[in-house]
């Protein structure tokens, strides 16, 4: 396993360097270090030599990908690409154009996003496998119908709605909860209910058809037809078989998302007020400070890879069968 792991991450680092290429490549299309220098120093005392300071300050006087006054290797080393993507490999951020270190700002803003994400996400799961477990013990009936079609109800309507809607119920009309806002402590559960419903309610469409098409392929094997003709329960043949033996998919989808469950959600951060991560990147671009769009976009990245690191090496508990060579 040491030497899958060891192989997979080497196997990493092209795809890091790809996302990296691709992030520059888009990022500077749209914005030049003159733009970025106006946007950090003030519209109203910018001058040409202030300009030119601010690039040279942060780096942003280098060619992006090719020095074609330099010699030999200095040719690719001596450019904006090479010289701010090594330090990520390192996972040293260094610090914003705007003059914060952007370490201490991920690992302020990381704990608002996280209660957010985790309770969203967990609730949701239980939610989702409970509902599609009912669905399939009701195939076939107009209750199975009407399920799915509120599920496909529920997934063909923008989050923004349940956001929107949700703020106007429960926060304008109905006072139950703030409109927006944090809190550090028990004292912001408060601020964080809304959401977290939000975003359970929006996920249920898409998870309760994809559980249950998983379920209802586990349901009509030989496995179970064996287990009920021994007397079993319906109720006991979804839970202790249908569900167990559903289980390695289910760890597909589950395993992969929660070391991205990091970085946030960039709308629901936004419209809530929440200062998490999703809030700072969002903020990043608007500001058109690259330093901090390239750590998130690197940062995101390597949490999806270890995602999957992690998702192959959960097979192997959950499946003897599963070998990883």
């Amino acid at each position: 396993m040491f030497a899958y792991i060891v192989r997979r991450i080497l196997m990493a680092i092209p795809i890091l360097i790809g996302v990296n290429f691709i992030t520059f490549s888009l990022f500077f299309m749209v914005n030049t270090p003159d733009d970025m220098a106006r946007s950090q120093l003030g519209a109203k005392q910018t001058t040409p030599e202030m300009i030119q300071a601010w690039k040279v300050d942060h780096g942003y006087d280098k060619p992006l990908f090719v020095n074609t006054d330099a010699e030999g290797l200095h040719i690719l080393s001596e450019t904006l690409f090479v010289q701010q993507s090594l330090k990520l490999f390192v996972f040293d951020f260094g610090q914003s154009d705007a003059g914060r270190q952007i370490s201490a700002d991920i690992y302020e803003r990381m704990w608002p996003s996280l209660s957010i994400a985790l309770p969203t996400f967990f609730i949701g799961l239980i939610t989702t496998i409970a509902l599609a477990l009912l669905i399939v013990l009701f195939r076939g009936t107009v209750l199975d119908t009407a399920a799915m079609v509120v599920a496909v109800a529920i997934m063909s309507i923008s989050g923004l709605f349940y956001i929107i809607a949700g703020q106007v119920l429960f926060s304008k009309i109905w006072h139950w909860v703030p409109i927006s806002g944090y809190e550090n402590g028990w004292d912001g559960v408060k601020f964080l209910i809304l959401p977290v419903l939000i975003g359970v309610f929006a996920g249920l469409g898409a998870g309760v058809r994809w559980y249950r098409s998983i379920f209802l392929e586990e349901i009509n094997k030989e496995y179970i037809r064996t287990a009920r003709a021994k007397g079993l329960s319906e109720i006991k043949v979804l839970f202790s078989h249908v569900l167990q033996n559903g289980l390695l998919p289910i760890l597909t989808g589950v395993v992969v998302v929660i070391p991205s469950l990091f970085m946030g959600s960039l709308i629901m951060e936004s419209f809530f007020g929440i200062p998490g991560l999703g809030s700072y990147t969002i903020d990043a671009i608007n500001a058109q400070d690259f330093s901090i769009v390239k750590a998130m976009v690197f940062l995101g990245s390597v949490l999806y890879i270890v995602g999957l690191i992690l998702t192959d090496i959960s097979y192997t508990f959950f499946d003897p069968r599963v070998k990883l060579t």
